[in-house]
């Protein structure tokens, strides 16, 4: 049975519904409201109960219809069950002696939120149509900040952007300080919807240079109030930014300059070494032929005997 044939079905149970007579020994009973969450399993909670007369019931119809929609999204009739893929029985092992006829929807969409109906018929009787509803709610994802001018200090203006999606219904981003005030006055946030149904979430704060603190929190909430998640951002402070940045380009300055003190001073070292040694040999050298010479023009025990006193 395809899924076109559905609508000729229904007036079909109604039809044999208008029929029948007697003491009702049949009542459907579900859950006015189910919750489902966005990408998750949801189900529709649905239960046959019978009056004391009834014994082992026997199913005949089950038909889960979603209101506004022409097709059905489960039918059981004639111990065959169709199905509209992401729908089935709750319970996988489902017969017809189950009195549980919740639906299942596999992987829970926005589209799915809405009003259902459900007509179930057994061999005891039947009952009228029972509605019940999906209520469907998403997660927001953990927020992200980004900031103008990239890079921020505590003495200069700032743009703070937290931004937030994959949520419903609408929710709320709000910032706070370190001391955790709430600087929600002082923000702007605009919530858009996008084309999967779910929301994102934008808001910016605008600091003042001089009057910004060293920590901002910005948190999600849902739309319950409920906090979902945040992300936090610390702003450095420029002097002790720089204190560090100086302290960091000495200590570098240190390693480099100390090693070539060390050789710096090996190799004056070295230099007055070779310079002291030079100058000794060089009076050495003029001392000794200085007396030899004068020798050679006369005068020589004279001279000899000054060369050996060291006074000539």
């Amino acid at each position: 049975m395809n899924m076109a044939s559905v609508g000729i079905l229904f007036l079909f149970f109604i039809v044999i519904r208008a029929q029948s007579e007697g003491k009702t020994f049949v009542e459907v009973e579900c859950k006015t409201e189910n919750v489902g969450q966005y990408g998750q399993q949801s189900m529709l909670d649905c239960v046959v109960k019978t009056s004391e007369e009834v014994k082992e019931p026997e199913i005949t119809v089950v038909a889960w219809k979603k209101k506004g929609s022409e097709d059905a999204l489960l039918v059981f009739h004639k111990g065959k069950t169709t199905l509209r893929p992401g729908y089935k029985f709750a319970e996988s092992s489902w017969n017809n002696r189950n009195m549980n006829i919740s639906l299942l929807i596999t992987n829970t969409m926005m589209v799915n939120s809405g009003d259902y109906t459900c007509l179930v018929m057994t061999d005891s009787g039947d009952d009228e149509e029972t509605e019940t509803s999906l209520r469907v709610t998403a997660k927001y994802n953990k927020p992200t900040i980004s900031f103008i001018p990239e890079n921020i200090t505590r003495r200069e203006d700032v743009t703070l952007s937290c931004s937030s999606v994959g949520g419903y219904p609408k929710g709320q981003l709000r910032w706070f300080d370190e001391h955790n005030k709430d600087w929600i006055a002082s923000s702007e946030m605009e919530a858009e919807l996008t084309n999967d149904g779910l929301f994102k979430l934008s808001s910016k704060l605008s600091l003042l240079k001089n009057s910004i603190f060293s920590k901002y929190t910005c948190v999600v909430f849902n739309s319950s109030g409920g906090k979902e998640d945040e992300v936090t951002l610390e702003i450095p402070d420029t002097a002790a930014s720089e204190g560090q940045e100086q302290r960091k380009v000495s200590d570098q300055t240190s390693k480099i300059v100390a090693p070539l003190v060390v050789i710096g001073s090996l190799i004056v070292g070295l230099l007055l070494a070779l310079l002291i040694y030079r100058r000794r040999s060089q009076r050495h050298h003029r001392e000794v032929p200085t007396c030899e010479s004068d020798a050679e023009h006369g005068d020589h025990v004279e001279m000899y005997k000054e060369c050996e006193d060291g006074t000539a």
